[in-house]
């Protein structure tokens, strides 16, 4: 259970509950022992009557009396019952949030390496199934199992005291039952284990599919899809009943155990009862009362076995996640206002999970309010430049300085609340569109939202729709067009008015006419502000104060649009190109 201590500190936070609920359940297994004494009470009354040693009235009187104390106690075992529930059972939902907040926390903190590295599917069944599995030992677990510890306490020391051989008898099974559960419950956990580890693979392979159902119909790939589905049900379903079939073995063995202690109260306390050894028959349906009683605290080891077995395997796999060391890290507490003079200092950047390199020595310097714009083939280094800013990633060698400070110098929530980046893939929420605009500055009003959207060339758009700014958009902005989405992203970036503008390619789904009218915005709107464009597209950049051509992760040319244009090189044959085309 080494796994598991990371829980304990949520024990330490809910400890008061937690203790209530312990009490409480002592409590009400108490009262439940009240009943089998006073049945043989009753029974020897009974006994009295029949061998008239008492008279019906006081027998009467005695067997109303004990009825009461029955029912009695019955009522207060359940009214604890339910207050045990409700603290207990609490207890775990409040662990189960807090733990889901932890994860998430993390997942947030972790570096772009982290998702590259996993799949969606086996984040999101590692925050809900298997914490989920986890909740079910900080709660019923912990829960049956004091009232399990409670009643051997409490039975087993009564049953010796009142009849010592049959009590031994009686109990004889059990440690058979424990051998048996200890040997079980280790397989229980490899194949737990399995079974978790395989619902993060089913949970990938259906987000990657609804994800991309478009290119699944496209080129017809529902047979193929299918039949992988079928061959992954296959696998759960064996792997399932592999687990399925262990844990059938508990509940057969436990009620053939107790069925064997039952056959002992019977055949040995009725011998000793007919040899004079126990005094009262009653003491033979007490025996059978406690057994009974036995039953289901002895039959939820197994249970309670399977569950601290489960919840071991996926707090394991969630420890794996909580242990991932963030590559990117706030050095800095104390606030670092940020201007916007931007300097690259020989830089180099090669990627963790591709080892290919993406700049090689890189220097340059934007002053504050500069609008900079980058060119260069696929794969040339454009994007890693604005990721590097942003600090999504540390560079390999070499410095980045912000304002004359070192990027890993300035306070990380600082630097990225003063950018405002519009990715070459948009991404939206499934929400309004003005939710997601608003997503730039959580305290916009709805005019500085249309305000923005006019700028960003897509107002009359939105007001097409019936619901204009209310229309809800599908996952990941689904029910736009690409250009669409593009130019929300650009009015969310404008919304949050920052110090620092990224654009990675952000109007390569725009027409060029429509591209015209949002640079002219940009450029009013920037005017203060420090730029940085990634482009394809001359026409993107040639009204930036500095241009640099990127080739191979190197910069091969730099200058304006008039400087570059006047040398024979890249930017001027993709400019004649360019411009032909347009043509």
């Amino acid at each position: 259970m080494k796994e598991l201590k990371h829980l304990n500190k949520y024990f330490k936070k809910y400890w008061f509950k937690l203790l209530m609920g312990i009490l409480i359940t002592i409590i009400a297994r108490v009262f439940s022992l009240v009943m089998p004494s006073y049945v043989k009470k009753s029974i020897d009354v009974l006994e009295g009557i029949y061998a008239k040693t008492i008279s019906f009235t006081e027998a009467k009187t005695n067997l109303f009396e004990y009825i009461l104390i029955i029912i009695g106690a019955a009522l207060l075992s359940g009214l604890f019952t339910f207050l045990m529930r409700q603290t207990i059972i609490n207890v775990s939902r409040y662990i189960e949030y807090d733990l889901k907040n932890e994860v998430f926390d993390h997942y947030q903190l972790l570096s772009l390496n982290f998702y590259k590295k996993n799949r969606i599917g086996d984040l999101m069944n590692r925050i809900s199934e298997d914490i989920n599995q986890v909740r079910m030992y900080g709660g019923p677990a912990i829960m049956y199992g004091i009232q399990t510890l409670t009643l051997f306490a409490c039975l087993i020391p009564l049953m010796f005291i009142k009849a010592p051989t049959l009590a031994a008898y009686t109990l004889l099974p059990l440690p058979v039952l424990s051998v048996l559960i200890y040997q079980i419950s280790k397989i229980i956990h490899k194949r737990s284990t399995k079974v978790q580890e395989f619902l993060s693979t089913l949970s990938t392979f259906t987000q990657e599919s609804f994800s991309g159902v478009a290119v699944i119909k496209a080129y017809s790939l529902e047979p193929k899809i299918n039949s992988e589905l079928r061959d992954l049900a296959q696998e759960g379903k064996d792997t399932s009943m592999a687990l399925a079939k262990v844990n059938a073995w508990f509940f057969p063995l436990m009620i053939l155990l107790i069925g064997i202690s039952n056959i002992f109260v019977i055949y040995i306390g009725g011998r000793q009862y007919i040899n004079g050894q126990i005094e009262s028959i009653g003491i033979i349906a007490e025996f059978i009362l406690y057994v009974n009683m036995l039953t289901w605290p002895v039959a939820i080891v197994g249970w309670l076995t399977s569950i601290i077995q489960r919840a071991e395997a996926s707090q394991k796999r969630i420890n794996e996640f909580l242990k991932e060391v963030p590559s990117i890290k706030n050095h800095v507490n104390q606030e670092t206002p940020i201007n916007g003079n931007i300097e690259f200092k020989n830089v180099t950047f090669t990627y963790e999970d591709t080892e290919i390199t993406a700049l090689h020595n890189v220097s340059f310097s934007i002053k504050a309010g500069e609008t900079v714009a980058f060119l260069g083939k696929t794969g040339s280094g454009k994007s890693t430049i604005l990721d590097l800013v942003a600090r999504l990633y540390d560079v390999t060698s070499g410095e980045i300085l912000i304002d004359g400070t070192p990027l890993q110098n300035l306070n990380l929530n600082n630097l990225r609340s003063s950018i405002g980046a519009v990715p070459q893939d948009a991404f939206l929420f499934s929400d309004t569109i003005e939710n997601n605009i608003r997503f730039g500055n959580e305290n916009a009003t709805h005019d500085e939202i249309v305000e923005v959207a006019k700028k960003a060339v897509v107002h009359k758009n939105i007001q097409g729709f019936a619901k204009k700014y209310n229309t809800i958009l599908g996952e990941r902005g689904i029910t736009l067009s690409g250009g669409q989405k593009q130019r929300v992203s650009i009015a969310r970036a404008l919304l949050k008015d920052p110090k620092i503008y990224l654009f990675d390619d952000c109007l390569s789904a725009v027409d060029t006419e429509t591209e015209e009218e949002i640079l002219n915005n940009l450029k009013r709107e920037s005017q203060d502000k420090t730029t940085l464009i990634v482009s394809h597209r001359v026409s993107s950049a040639k009204n930036a104060d500095k241009i640099i051509v990127l080739e191979n992760g190197s910069i091969i040319q730099e200058g304006t649009h008039e400087q570059l244009n006047n040398v024979e090189g890249y930017y001027k044959e993709l400019y004649i190109n360019q411009l032909s085309g347009k043509e």
